[in-house]
C-alpha cells in the first residue's frame, strides 16, 4: 500500500510517500480500507516535534479516516467486514491506503453522509463536543461566540450549539467563511479582519456580553475575548500558536474563567458519548461536516501548510 511516513521531525517536506506492507490487525483491532483522511492542526504540531507527546519516527501521521472495514481481529464482536466507519484515532496512522484501529477508535458512519464527510468528524467533532459541553458547560439559552468559526471544529461547534438551543455568533476571515458560518446557523457573522469587529460584537451583544467563547487562536484574541465575556462567562482555548500578554484583572470584575481544552485528556467513555451524540445529529441532518478541499496523498506537505493559513473554510482532506 501507499502511505506517508515521517522519518524525522521538521518541516512538511519530512513527509514522504512510500510503498509498504498492509498492516495486520491484532485481536482487538480492525483493518479499514481508507477512502478519505482528515488533516488536523495537531498533525502539523506532531510532525514538527512541537507537541507534548510525540511518536518515535518513523511513523505515519494522522488520526481521522473514513472507509470500510476489511478485516477484524478475533476478539472484535461489534464490527464486521463491509461496515462503513470513521475513526477518531488509529494505531498505524491515517495517511495511508489502509489503517489499523482499535475497535473503540471507530464509529458507524450514517448512511446520509459520504466518506468525505465522514473523515471530517472524528477529532474535530470530539473537540467541539468536549470544548462546548464538558469544558464550557454550555446550557440552553446561553450566548456563544466562536472565534474562528469557519474551520472544521468551528463549523461542527456551530451546529452542535444550535441543536442544543444556544444563540451563536461567529467570526471568520473571509467572505466565503462568513457565508459558511451563516449557513451553519450563526445569528450574526463578523469578519475578524475588520478593525471594528470587536466593537460590532459589543454593540450587538450589549452589556450582557457573551456567556461562552470558543477560541481557536488564543495568542491573538484572548485579551479581546475577556472584554466580550459577560458576568460568569467562560472562554475555552482550543488552539493557540504562541504567547500573549493579558491583564488578569480583566477576569475579576465579571468573575470570568479561562479554560484550556485538550481532547487527549478525555476518556474512552467521553469519546464514545461524544460520537454517539454526533451520530444522532448527523443522522437527523442537523450536523453536516463542511469540506474545504480534497488533495492527493502525496500532497500532504501542501495540506500541512494550508491548514495553518488564515481563512480556511471547513475540512482539508487527503484522498488515497
Amino acid at each position: 500500500m501507499k502511505a506517508i511516513v515521517v522519518e524525522g521531525y521538521g518541516e512538511p517536506e519530512v513527509m514522504r510517500l512510500v510503498e509498504c506492507e498492509i498492516p495486520e490487525p491484532e485481536a482487538d483491532e480492525v483493518l479499514v480500507q481508507v477512502e478519505a483522511i482528515g488533516v488536523n492542526p495537531v498533525d502539523t504540531y506532531v510532525r514538527a516535534g512541537a507537541y507534548p507527546v510525540l511518536p518515535p519516527p518513523p511513523y505515519t501521521p494522522g488520526k481521522d479516516v473514513s472507509g470500510r472495514v476489511v478485516e477484524v481481529g478475533d476478539g472484535v464482536k461489534k464490527w464486521k467486514k463491509g461496515d462503513r466507519v470513521y475513526s477518531a484515532g488509529t494505531r498505524s496512522g491515517a495517511y495511508a491506503e489502509y489503517a489499523v484501529c482499535h475497535h473503540s477508535q471507530i464509529f458507524s458512519l450514517p448512511e446520509n453522509l459520504d466518506f468525505f464527510q465522514g473523515a471530517a468528524v472524528g477529532i474535530p467533532g470530539a473537540a467541539a463536543w468536549r470544548a462546548l459541553l464538558k469544558r464550557a458547560r454550555a446550557r440552553k439559552g446561553e450566548r456563544l461566540l466562536i472565534h474562528g468559526a469557519s474551520g472544521s471544529v468551528g463549523m461542527i461547534a456551530i451546529q452542535l450549539a444550535v441543536a442544543r438551543g444556544l444563540t451563536v455568533y461567529g467570526t471568520a476571515g473571509s467572505d466565503k467563511g462568513m457565508d459558511n458560518i451563516k449557513k451553519a446557523g450563526v445569528l450574526k457573522a463578523y469578519n475578524h479582519s475588520s478593525v471594528s469587529y470587536i466593537e460590532d460584537i459589543q454593540s450587538d451583544c450589549g452589556d450582557r456580553g457573551v456567556d461562552i467563547i470558543l477560541e481557536m487562536l488564543a495568542n491573538v484574541n484572548l485579551a479581546h475575548d475577556l472584554q466580550l465575556l459577560g458576568v460568569g462567562g467562560r472562554v475555552v482555548i482550543i488552539g493557540s500558536r504562541g504567547t500573549i500578554n493579558i491583564d488578569p484583572r480583566a477576569t475579576m470584575a465579571k468573575e470570568t474563567e479561562i479554560l484550556g481544552m485538550s481532547l487527549f485528556n478525555g476518556s474512552e467513555v467521553e469519546m464514545k458519548e461524544a460520537q454517539v451524540g454526533l451520530y444522532q445529529l448527523m443522522s437527523e441532518g442537523r450536523l453536516v461536516p463542511e469540506i474545504s478541499v480534497k488533495m492527493e496523498l502525496d500532497q500532504a506537505p501542501q495540506a500541512h501548510r494550508m491548514i495553518l493559513e488564515n481563512g480556511n473554510c471547513g475540512k482539508i482532506l487527503l484522498v488515497p
